[in-house]
């Protein structure tokens, strides 16, 4: 099996999603990469609950998610917003497949702390077996980020949380977040490569900043033992071609590239 590269893509960008993007998309695929796509849903979740009179805030940057909250993030990311890329990776040519966690137990979740964020979960185990089936018959999964417990009770789940679990169940080298940046900027030009030190001496000198803060600290905090590199890339321009990514390049320490 060729190599798989598990690519996150964040709920802001969605919408300015461009051609290149999905014509680096294509590239990869017809080079024989593997491909697993990981979805957001933010903005989208945050105006239906608006139209809706639905009540929520935000606990440590997670949604909490109560019932009535929980059923507007369920129909937006399993629904609208996964259907929607599924819908664009086709039109392209490429096979996929849209799920979510809940789907044959992909992630199974627990909670992370119900009195405080309700039904937002941690992942506990992932179906790899069931991914890698997938794959094996060329198709792209497309997933929405919500899990499920033993008992069959849904929980909404963090999309860099279910990203950066994917990517360690399927033993990736590699995970994408997809941005509406080419990466990590100075001075206008892209730095190509960093460690997470270098990245929290940017943020406290000001070369990273607003947006980009949490974009980059969730990359970083991604990294593992099994996952040497995360890369930030740009959904808005071509970020693959002959055989090379473009983006800034992310590992936890200098010397191992």
């Amino acid at each position: 099996m060729g190599e798989t590269i598990v690519i996150k893509c964040g709920g802001s960008v969605l919408n300015e999603l461009s051609p290149s993007f999905f014509e680096s998309l294509q590239a990869m695929y017809a080079q024989g990469k593997k491909i697993v796509l990981v979805h957001g849903g933010g903005p989208e979740i945050g105006q239906m609950l608006k139209k809706l009179n639905v009540t929520s805030e935000f606990v440590d940057g997670l949604r909490k998610t109560t019932k009535d909250v929980l059923e507007v993030v369920e129909m937006i990311l399993a629904g609208k917003v996964n259907k929607l890329l599924v819908g664009l990776l086709q039109q392209y040519g490429m096979p996929a497949v849209g799920i979510s966690g809940v789907d044959a137990h992909l992630l199974e979740a627990a909670p992370i702390d119900f009195t405080k964020l309700g039904y937002v979960g941690k992942v506990v185990k992932v179906n790899d077996t069931f991914l890698e089936t997938l794959l094996r018959f060329g198709y792209i999964p497309v997933i929405a980020p919500l899990g499920v417990d033993e008992a069959g009770q849904t929980y909404n789940i963090n999309a860099d949380t279910a990203a950066g679990a994917i990517a360690k169940a399927l033993n990736v080298q590699q995970l994408l977040f997809v941005t509406d940046v080419p990466g990590i900027l100075q001075n206008g030009a892209v730095v190509e490569r960093t460690t997470v030190a270098e990245i929290e001496q940017m943020i406290a000198t000001g070369i990273i900043t607003g947006g980009m803060i949490p974009k980059v600290k969730a990359a970083a905090a991604a990294l593992s033992k099994e996952l040497a590199e995360v890369m930030i890339v740009s959904g808005k321009t071509p970020f693959y071609a002959n055989g090379q990514l473009y983006g800034t390049s992310i590992r936890k320490e200098v010397g191992v590239y």
